[in-house]
């Protein structure tokens, strides 16, 4: 089956498409709570004659079996909504006060059971198998990472994984194309200093923690401006801080939150072991204790040259050169993708859902709304990546 008899079936079950979208956008709901998305998942899959479980919490996977012994190829997509109230006046918005879809997931999802129908419509010839990654909580703590601890990617064992993102700077139609590094790494960071408290006038009696702040906020920035490449990215952002109760004490504490993003495993390990070394010695030299804690999160996307070829030049075949974007530089953004990637190989693409040349309002935005004429494009160019690559000749990871 060639891409565009897949465009052609994907753009028949439009009606099917949008009204799905709608239902899941309708009824948003939170990381680890997808409990009604995650039921009309299993009887979408389940009336495909797809066969279904339940790995871990709300996560969901699917497996459908080809007519042709080989590979295996999974397509992921995530599943939960924002904690944002919905602005947008459709009237489809969301029925669950302060819960939103405004991340595209509720896009994400209905695009894969398209894939979905489109496959396990051609599962006679279709060669190997493939599995369907409905994930919980991106947003939050992630449920990749405890997807692939709980077997998602065994029995059988995923050659290669794919996936892709709404992106409003991309007109529908048009797909995003990155090769290597596609999203930076993430680890969240709490500093809590501790000082000496005593009376405003009379600074000298004591250890100022706020004043010590100030000096690793500003400092910090250097890790990206002098310890950093201009050729390469980083950044440090410092989102909260926390200290005082009057403004004639220095208190005795200050709490500071944030996070490092960073391009790369060798970039994150040396940026953050300079971060805490530059805290630590700037409270130090304050009289501050310093209790630094420094997370390990999200491992960044850095997508498989091999896997991208496939998906790259599956998009050009169904949409046209002229529709497929060679995206020039990483989102600084965060996405747990990265861990299905670790365990195995893959690639991850920007699905264009603007509904004009212009972007539309960002990624959660109260107004973010994608162009659903883009539901169609995303489900065929899956159908047809993992087609394609299910049907190349050779062992397993080829």
């Amino acid at each position: 089956m060639n891409e565009a008899l897949f465009l052609k079936e994907a753009n028949a079950l439009l009606p099917y498409l949008t009204e799905t979208r709608r239902d899941f956008h309708r009824h948003p709901e939170l990381g680890d709570h997808e409990f009604r998305t995650s039921q009309r998942i299993r009887q979408e899959l389940e009336a495909m004659g797809v066969e279904v479980s339940n790995p871990v919490g709300t996560a969901v996977v699917g497996l459908l079996r080809g007519g042709i012994p080989g590979k295996t190829a999974a397509l992921r997509a995530d599943m939960d909504a924002l904690p944002i109230t919905e602005h947008t006046g459709l009237p489809f918005s969301s029925e669950n006060d302060g819960v939103m879809h405004a991340c595209g997931h509720d896009f994400h999802i209905t695009a894969a059971l398209g894939a979905a129908k489109l496959l396990s419509a051609h599962r006679g010839e279709l060669s190997g198998n493939v599995k369907f990654l409905f994930q919980p909580n991106e947003e939050g703590t992630g449920g990749a990472e405890r997807m692939v601890k709980a077997g998602c990617m065994e029995s059988p064992h995923v050659d290669a994984v794919f996936g892709g993102h709404a992106d409003p700077n991309l007109p529908a139609g048009t797909v995003g194309i990155r090769y290597g590094c596609a999203y930076a790494a993430s680890n969240p960071f709490r500093i809590s200093l501790n000082g000496i408290s005593t009376h405003g006038a009379q600074p000298d009696s004591g250890r100022d923690p706020i004043v010590c702040a100030a000096q690793i906020i500003s400092a910090a920035q250097t890790l990206v401006s002098r310890r950093t490449a201009p050729a390469d990215s980083a950044v440090v952002t410092f989102g909260s801080i926390h200290a005082g109760t009057a403004g004639n004490i220095i208190p005795v504490n200050a709490v500071l939150t944030g996070i490092i993003r960073t391009l790369g495993p060798e970039m994150r390990s040396r940026i953050t072991e300079e971060f805490r070394v530059l805290v630590s010695g700037i409270a130090a030299a304050m009289g501050i204790s310093a209790d630094i804690s420094i997370e390990t999160s999200y491992p960044g996307v850095v997508n498989s040259d091999a896997q991208t070829n496939f998906i790259h030049n599956t998009a050009q075949k169904l949409l046209g050169k002229e529709h497929v974007v060679l995206i020039p530089h990483p989102f600084m953004g965060t996405e747990d993708f990265g861990y299905f990637i670790d365990a195995s190989a893959g690639s991850f693409v920007q699905i264009g859902v603007s509904d004009s040349d212009q972007p539309i309002a960002p990624l959660h935005s109260d107004f973010f709304n994608p162009d659903e004429r883009a539901l169609p494009v995303a489900a065929a160019l899956y159908a047809a990546t993992i087609q394609n690559y299910l049907s190349e000749k050779g062992g397993a990871g080829a």
